[in-house]
């Protein structure tokens, strides 16, 4: 039996019979009350809108999912699209992480730059203008792996790098049903001879799995969809005369179900902080919620609704009108409208009812966008007692 059968065979303890990552216990009013309790130590001390991030919960978040992978023998490659912080990314390399994931040059420049050496751009970067020249340069400084779909961008890569392709590893992005980037899982083999041809390293195949996001139900059959991709894939290399020595798997929400034995590393970024839409997906409990926004109620003259200083320019305007644009931490209470710098918070009721002045803290319901309008974190514990100021490092770095 060869090695891609004997991992296809092994394959079967893979996501219908993993463990949850996360014991499921009850944690509801305590749990998210802590933000708050937190919040009140710091409110003299911080300007609003602010990100908060409890260092003590976002350790416990990389520990466990790290403990995770140790388990079922995968690598961690965290996504730093999440957080975009230098400090972050060195704790979840000193947890244990190979190494990290970037979703564009930029963000990769900047951790290169910080001494991280060994970088996946996870996305289909097509090589023009300056890029090439930066690509160049990266693969020069860290081991440098980047995601391709289809021959044009190899062939631009290939260009891009001149008479050093080989210092440039391709990973091939498949689709597993996400519908975003990604080509069909059987054509990866042509995809890899295309770039040996010109001279790059493939070295195999990621994809991922969102259409986990859509419901509690979706995640485990994602997880089943991107492990069909993958070992269709892994064939599709094998077929060609290449070894697929990276498989690479992510999302959060897909994450503990992500067990197969025909992956080597998961990409997760959410985890690091949680957010609401992983806590309504079951992917993380509230009390792993890490990062909220301290928001200002700054008027209250419309009867049933106060005004926050909170808006799209520090929430983005992820939600939808039944859910929400993010949720008060403790209540029931939902962000039900934002403008750049307002959010609409109509009050439900009951004994919730913050006056002008009063600061509280906002749940976001993704919190990758979070971080883009800030220049910094405000780094605390559950306590409050500490705090800390942490640079968005890679904050602005788009392309």
């Amino acid at each position: 039996m060869g090695d891609l059968d004997a991992a296809i065979v092994r394959q079967q303890r893979g996501p219908a019979s993993a463990p949850p990552i996360i014991p499921r216990q009850n944690h509801k009013e305590g749990s998210v009350n802590r933000l708050q309790r937190a919040l009140d130590a710091l409110v003299e001390r911080i300007d609003t809108p602010a990100p908060i991030v409890l260092v003590d919960v976002m350790q416990g978040n990389i520990d466990r999912v790290q403990g995770f992978a140790d388990q079922h023998d995968l690598k961690v490659r965290p996504h730093v699209k999440t957080h975009k912080c230098v400090e972050i990314g060195r704790r979840q390399i000193e947890a244990g992480a190979v190494g990290i994931t970037a979703g564009n040059v930029g963000e990769a420049e900047v951790f290169a730059a910080a001494g991280f050496d060994d970088i996946f751009l996870a996305y289909p970067i097509w090589p023009a203008g300056s890029k090439k020249p930066r690509i160049r340069r990266l693969a020069e400084s860290t081991r440098l792996r980047v995601g391709v779909d289809n021959v044009a961008a190899i062939e631009a890569l290939a260009d891009a790098m001149g008479d050093e392709p080989h210092r440039l590893q391709v990973v091939l992005e498949v689709d597993c049903g996400a519908r975003r980037s990604g080509a069909p899982p059987e054509a990866a083999g042509d995809l890899a001879l295309a770039a040996r041809k010109r001279g790059l390293v493939p070295v195999g195949v990621f994809t991922y799995p969102g259409h986990g996001g859509a419901g509690r139900d979706v995640r485990r059959r994602a997880a089943q969809d991107q492990e069909a991709a993958l070992t269709t894939a892994i064939r599709s290399l094998a077929g060609v005369g290449v070894t697929a020595e990276v498989v690479s798997a992510g999302s959060t929400p897909t994450l503990e179900f992500s067990t197969s034995s025909v992956i080597t590393e998961i990409r997760p970024g959410e985890y690091v902080f949680g957010d609401l839409n992983n806590a309504r997906l079951g992917s993380c409990e509230e009390d792993q919620i890490a990062l909220f926004v301290a928001g200002t109620v700054v008027s209250d003259w419309v009867p049933g609704q106060v005004i926050l200083d909170v808006g799209t320019k520090a929430l983005s305007r992820e939600g939808t009108p039944e859910i929400g644009y993010g949720g008060i931490a403790g209540t029931k209470a939902v962000l039900g409208k934002l403008n750049e710098y307002h959010g609409f918070l109509p009050l439900p009721d009951g004994e919730f009812r913050p006056g002008v002045g009063s600061v509280v803290p906002v749940v976001p319901n993704h919190v990758c966008p979070v971080v883009l309008g800030f220049e910094e974190l405000i780094v605390t514990d559950s306590t409050g007692t500490s705090l800390q100021r942490w640079p968005v490092d890679a904050r602005g770095f788009l392309n």
